[in-house]
Parts: C-alpha cells; structure tokens; sequence
C-alpha cells in the first residue's frame, strides 16, 4: 500500500469517528501531494459538509466535478450541499445530472468497461460453450406421446 492510500485512509478514519477537522487536515496533506486524487477531493466536501460549512463542501464538490464531471456521486453531493445551503434551484440539477450520469453507467455497450473499479464489478456467469455437431439434451415435453383413448378420430 502507498503512502498516500495510508494517509487517506488516516483520514477516512478521522472522517468516520466524527473527527471532521482532522479529516479535513489529512485530506488537504494529501491533495497537496496529488491534486487529482479523486476520492480524496470528494471526501474533504464531505467533510465540510458535515462540518456545516456549506459553502466550502460546495466548492470541494465542484473541484471534484472538474476531476470526474460524469461521476454520479460527485452530482450526488453536489445535490445535498446545494439544498443544504438553501439552493433549491442548483441543487435539482445536480439530482437531475446524477440520475443522467447513473442513466449512461446504465446504458453503457454491452461488453464495455466500466469507468468504476474493476474489483467492484459483479461477476458474471460465462455460458458453456456449444460445440459444433453436438446434440441438445432430450427434452421430454417435445417427445412425441401416442394418443390413446380408442376415441373417435376427428
């Protein structure tokens, strides 16, 4: 593990007992380094908005939408610390871009990669393969049944 994913998980630490300055302080030592440390740029908004410090969340958020503007999360945020600061306005279209964004993770190419961590992905069944020549297995409910009965034939 790096260095720097040691510090950034100093700081979630910090961030998840409620040690929000502490957090926040760890998270900027770690921007310092790498400015374009995605999580850790959409992590210091958290922590301000936690903080109650709307206006600089909003600000983070928006540093973290030039890093990744197509991100859900980042809209997502984005959303919450606008409504929270009162901007009922801006804070729908952040809603709205985050559903757009979650629309196109939705509708990507079948077989494309997605933008995510691959560690995340859900595993997928592969289907045996079919060799050529290869008979399909019986199936009963096709099967030819003699009719019986000695009725009438129509």
């Amino acid at each position: 593990m790096s260095a720097l994913q040691e510090q950034y998980d100093d700081a979630m630490f910090d961030f998840s007992t409620a040690d929000y300055d502490s957090a926040i302080a760890k998270l900027t030592a770690v921007l310092a380094e790498d400015p374009n440390y995605f999580d850790a740029q959409l992590s210091l908004g958290m922590a301000y908005y936690r903080k109650g410090d709307y206006a600089t969340a909003i600000a983070e958020g928006h540093k973290a939408e030039k890093l990744k503007p197509s991100e859900q999360l980042v809209h997502t945020n984005l959303s919450l610390f606008y409504m929270k600061a009162g901007d009922k306005k801006t804070a729908e279209h952040h809603g709205l871009q985050a559903r757009i964004a979650s629309w196109k993770g939705n509708m990507a190419a079948p077989g494309a990669k997605p933008e995510g961590d691959p560690e995340l992905e859900i595993a997928k069944p592969k289907a045996p393969p079919v060799k050529v020549g290869e008979k399909f297995p019986d199936m009963p409910w096709k099967k030819n049944k003699p009719i019986s009965g000695g009725g009438e034939a129509h």
